[in-house]
């Protein structure tokens, strides 16, 4: 604030500095007692009110904040010549905004507005209040009304967003995307565009109405020239050109784009997706989903007759193996990868067989093999096999491992690669039991034997081989579950706090321990190793339904209001806080950021965790006062006799809930609402 100083409100700066060097201090009482002297000497200063009304707030004094703004509002509209003061509007507004009264703020502004209709700066902090309060239609009025004022680029961007937010968030449709069309239009006719966001907002209203070729235009035109990196101009017009249904042009583009950028995988889909004109990954009802998105084996077989279908693989494969042949990079995955997605499409479209695949998968083992990310990577490949080819396989990597002789941490990597494959396959729960235990006993003694790999990382690093632990207290699990010994079960409690004594950040172990303790009931324990998970900021969301459910059902209130309290105040001040994010996107003229802000906002606020926390929060209240009347009497007041409940229930029928746990994060015999594979 202090470069606001100077005469606001006609209040000299000597006089306001020590007031903001104390607030700044949180020394809120020191403020206070120079506020008071303030006011002493200005008392019909609305600014000197407004800094009252903020230290008011600041000590928690909610009410005495609210009035003395009131007051600081009433002499504003006394006196025009005030109105004029946006550091006095802007000190209101933040008292305003933080005690839920936005609507007064926005009537501050308004009021300011209508006496100076030609102050930028009024409108600015205008267009900030409707940000604030995610009123698009008024955002787009006022954006419109400073363009017209100033002619500059920025607010016509400011009244396009506006728009394309009504289009995303509420009823919009074809004819508001229409206008923000018109009015970019007619602004480039005249002025042409300036900044590379500009032109991206362009390119995505004309994307919005499938107009492919005017987008494709435009991109290869004058405007073009403002995406300064070739590659990001490449992947748009690749887009472009698949979603108007020019497959073979498009092809070609991202073949230029793997040649940049050889391991770039989303880009080879694209490029294999196009060659074999499968539109699905272009279809508007794309699953764009962030917590799940879209996986390669969701891809379309093939309608390509096979002598057209033969040749394009054929070409795809030549592709790939000249990148193979250019990349010397021993880090780069993709051109490796992509042998075997074309194996995969040729056996899906009937031409290919499982040898070739098997035979792909050890070439990419052999290069690949030690990484702690190759199971995940040839998963879906896996899934094509036959039960006897996987079995192959496995047979394979046990021999090509025996035969080789490398550096001990890619040795340990190989090995642990293996017990995964087992696992993806299925073929190690085949095992006899005591082939099973067997197994897991060589698991701790190989994590054992390799922990002097680890002596010189940083504590919190990943050490080498930490994934055994994880795979034997699946094994143990799994022994329990088929032998119902529940020594199985302690051994993998104390396998897990063993792997804690030695490295005690691996977020991993926790989350089996939790899921472990929950199982047996000590929910007390459980909830105590998801403290130690240290869960912040959006993680509440996407973590805590591994204790939340068990916390719901347990007698732990005391726990469990901590619980709902810390996610809903994170959540709570997300939603307060958030639009600050988006006007800062807007200043700095980030207007692709101004869209996912605010859809991300949207979709935490049509959260099923956060619905069930605000139904639930008010019942745990209700059970804790339940041995006094009087303090149940005002539980039940807050909720208003029941009518919050029918409320919410009425909010949810509105909504369409969202779903964003991590469910990757779980272990795969975590009980679900469906099934609880532990209980057999």
């Amino acid at each position: 604030m202090a470069s606001k100083f100077g005469l606001a409100g006609g209040i000299p700066e000597r006089r306001v500095r020590p007031i903001w060097d104390a607030i700044d201090s949180r020394q809120f009482k020191n403020a206070l007692k120079h506020s008071t002297s303030l006011l002493a000497k200005c008392p019909n200063s609305p600014y000197a009110l407004a800094l009252k009304s903020l230290i008011l707030e600041r000590m928690g004094k909610s009410d005495e904040a609210l009035s003395v703004c009131l007051n600081a509002k009433e002499l504003l509209y006394k006196n025009d010549s005030l109105l004029m003061d946006d550091l006095t509007l802007s000190t209101l507004q933040i008292v305003f905004q933080r005690l839920d009264r936005l609507d007064l703020a926005t009537g501050c502004y308004e009021y300011a507005c209508s006496k100076f209709p030609s102050n930028l700066e009024l409108m600015m902090g205008l267009f900030n209040c409707y940000v604030r309060e995610y009123l698009f239609v008024k955002q787009q009025q006022t954006a419109i009304k400073m363009y017209k004022l100033v002619g500059e680029e920025r607010f016509l961007l400011w009244a396009v967003c506006s728009i394309q937010l009504q289009v995303f968030c509420g009823n919009g449709g074809e004819k508001l995307a229409m206008l923000a069309e018109g009015l970019l239009k007619k602004h480039v006719a005249s002025h042409s565009l300036h900044e590379p966001e500009a032109l991206m907002v362009y390119i995505s209203i004309l994307e919005q109405q499938e107009k492919y070729g005017d987008a494709l235009e435009i991109l290869s035109g004058q405007l073009g020239s403002l995406l300064m990196i070739e590659v990001d101009k490449l992947r748009i017009q690749g887009r472009l050109l698949a979603r108007s249904g020019d497959y073979a042009t498009s092809a070609n583009i991202y073949q230029k784009i793997l040649e940049l950028c050889p391991d770039d995988w989303e880009c080879f889909l694209h490029y294999l997706g196009c060659l074999l004109e499968d539109g699905s990954s272009w279809s508007k009802g794309t699953n764009n989903d962030p917590i799940n998105p879209p996986k390669p084996e969701d891809c379309k077989v093939s309608q390509l007759a096979d002598e057209v279908f033969h040749s394009r693989i054929s070409t795809s494969l030549a592709f790939v193996k000249k990148l193979q042949v250019d990349t010397s990079n021993d880090f780069i995955r993709c051109p490796y990868l992509a042998t075997l997605e074309i194996e995969r499409r040729k056996r899906l479209h009937g031409k290919g067989n499982d040898d070739d695949i098997v035979e792909a998968l050890m070439l990419y083992f052999l290069k690949f093999g030690h990484l702690a990310s190759f199971s995940s990577d040839v998963e879906a490949f896996l899934q094509v096999l036959t039960p006897d080819k996987k079995t192959e396989f496995l047979a394979k990597l046990i021999k090509t491992l025996d035969s080789s002789a490398t550096a001990p941490t890619k040795v340990l990597g190989k090995s642990i690669t293996i017990f995964k494959i087992q696992e993806l396959a299925g073929n190690m729960y085949k095992l006899p039991v005591l082939e099973l235990e067997g197994c897991a006993v060589q698991m701790v003694e190989m994590y054992c034997k390799s922990l002097p790999l680890s002596k010189d990382l940083d504590p919190q690093e990943s050490m080498h081989g930490e994934e055994l632990l994880s795979m034997v207290c699946n094994v143990l699990v799994q022994l329990f579950w088929r032998t119902r010994h529940l020594g199985y079960f302690i051994e993998a409690i104390m396998v897990l706090e063993f792997g804690l004594t030695i490295r005690r950040y691996i977020w991993q172990y926790k989350i089996l321990l939790l899921h472990l303790y929950s199982h047996l009931g000590a929910i007390s324990l459980a909830y105590e190793w998801y403290k130690s998970l240290d869960v912040k900021n959006i993680l509440m969301e996407t973590v805590s339904h591994h204790i939340l459910p068990q916390m719901l059902v347990s007698p732990l209130w005391g726990d469990l209001n901590n619980l709902l309290k810390d996610y809903l105040r994170f959540m709570d001040d997300h939603f307060r806080e958030s639009a600050d994010l988006t006007f800062l996107a807007y200043r700095h003229r980030n207007y692709s950021k101004v869209i996912e802000f605010v859809q991300f906002k949207e979709r935490l606020q049509r959260s099923n965790q956060y619905l069930v926390a605000r139904v639930e929060t008010p019942i745990l209240q209700l059970k804790q006062k339940a041995d006094n009347i009087e303090e149940e009497e005002v539980v039940l007041e807050n909720l208003n006799g029941g009518v919050h409940f029918v409320e919410l229930s009425n909010e949810i029928g509105s909504k369409t809930l969202t779903f964003n746990e991590d469910f990757q994060s779980r272990p795969w015999w975590t009980p679900t609402t469906e099934k609880n594979y532990l209980l057999g």
